[in-house]
């Protein structure tokens, strides 16, 4: 009930005074078993010493207000914090989470806080006679306070840990752009890594995933912070720093294999953008049946990348270099291409060829015959040969 005839007021007037009065011994035994465990909280409580007994001191009117009231007898929104309070609180929850300390810390602390209040509190209503229904009015305002107190740090906790990893991907995000662009000098670049706490390597390399491939995808997800994620046009993988380490390369493959993933030759990360457009060519290839190692490691195959880099250059070699073979049926097309190809591989030996093809030595050298009389000289000069093994050795003519 409410504490409403004039001797209950004038002890809660008394009561007011005495826990004002009390204030210092309250904080200076806080601070004291706060420093055992959290000498951070302590020294706090010594440094904003005049800004924690100001609001001390309005949280212990409020605790007087209520108990003069009746617990019972408040709005719902009597024991909400005013917003200077919550400010204040929510900032301490942001500290923390900008100094790399757990949320559950700083509750702890505060209990050690509710259980020296609760304890001086008590102590003082006793002294100055207030009735009982006001002693438990006292009780569950300053646990309630405790609460709503640990709430706003826990608020302001998540608050900044949202916040950072916004700005955290943000700069991540830049950082790649940065590093992708041929228009991005070195210094402008380092800048942004150190702003995005990524450490510079040695070497750098882009991996690349089927987007439509669900382990590609969690393979990526797996990858620790140092990886920057990567999305172009359809692509999506990473940039994956030291990747030539002891080691790193055989648990990449193993990491990668069934994700249809094409990895980038490992270069300084100035020389990135260069590395992007090979790999985008290895997917491209990789995508047309050309290249189908699983995974890809592009600088196995910059043979095959050279070639194929230009689909046109290529279809034009061809067709120039393999104008003998036109006209034939293509199954006839098809064998003599199939044994020129094997023959110059083999530098003109017929019984690697027989052995390649699984054909008899005598059906290489049936096949040989028609093969010179159809590109005549062609198949003795050095430089048509070249032209020939580059239009036949990557991929199908």
């Amino acid at each position: 009930m409410p504490a409403n005839n004039p001797a209950s007021g004038a002890r809660l007037e008394d009561l007011e005074a005495a826990l004002v009065e009390r204030l210092p011994q309250l904080l200076d035994e806080v601070g004291r078993l706060l420093s055992a465990d959290w000498p951070d909280y302590a020294q706090f409580l010594a440094e904003e010493s005049d800004e924690v007994v100001a609001a001390a001191e309005t949280a212990v009117r409020r605790l007087v207000s209520i108990a003069e009231q009746g617990l019972s007898q408040l709005p719902a929104d009597a024991l909400s914090e005013s917003a200077a309070q919550v400010a204040l609180f929510e900032e301490i929850g942001r500290v923390q989470w900008r100094e790399g300390r757990e949320l559950t810390t700083l509750l702890s602390a505060y209990q050690v806080g509710a259980r020296v209040a609760w304890h001086h509190v008590s102590a003082t209503a006793l002294e100055t006679g207030v009735p009982p229904h006001v002693l438990a009015a006292l009780a569950e305002a300053v646990f309630a306070f405790v609460d709503q107190l640990s709430s706003s740090s826990a608020r302001g906790y998540v608050m900044e840990q949202q916040e950072s990893a916004i700005t955290r991907e943000r700069l991540r995000d830049e950082l790649v752009e940065l590093l992708l662009s041929d228009r991005s000098d070195t210094a402008a670049v380092r800048a942004a890594a150190a702003r995005a706490g990524w450490l510079w390597p040695k070497q750098a390399s882009v991996i690349f995933v089927d987007p439509g491939n669900p382990l590609g995808r969690a393979v990526l997800s797996r990858l620790d912070s140092s990886c920057l994620p990567v999305r172009r046009r359809g692509l999506l993988g990473v940039i994956i720093p030291d990747p030539a380490g002891p080691g790193r390369r055989q648990r990449v493959a193993t990491a990668l294999r069934g994700a249809q993933a094409v990895v980038g030759p490992a270069v300084p990360p100035e020389q990135l953008p260069a590395s992007l457009h090979v790999a985008e060519i290895a997917v491209r290839l990789q995508r047309t049946g050309v290249l189908n190692d699983d995974p890809v490691f592009v600088d196995e195959h910059l043979d095959a990348i050279i070639v194929h880099r230009d689909d046109r250059l290529l279809t034009a070699l061809r067709e120039q270099v393999l104008a003998p073979l036109d006209g034939l049926p293509p199954a006839v097309r098809q064998r003599l291409a199939d044994t020129l190809t094997s023959w110059l591989r083999h530098m003109g030996d017929r019984h690697a060829v027989a052995a390649e093809l699984h054909i008899h030595p005598q059906t290489v050298r049936y096949r040989l015959t028609q093969l010179h009389e159809l590109f005549g000289p062609a198949l003795e000069d050095p430089a048509s040969r070249a032209r020939l093994m580059l239009a036949l050795e990557w991929g199908a003519p």
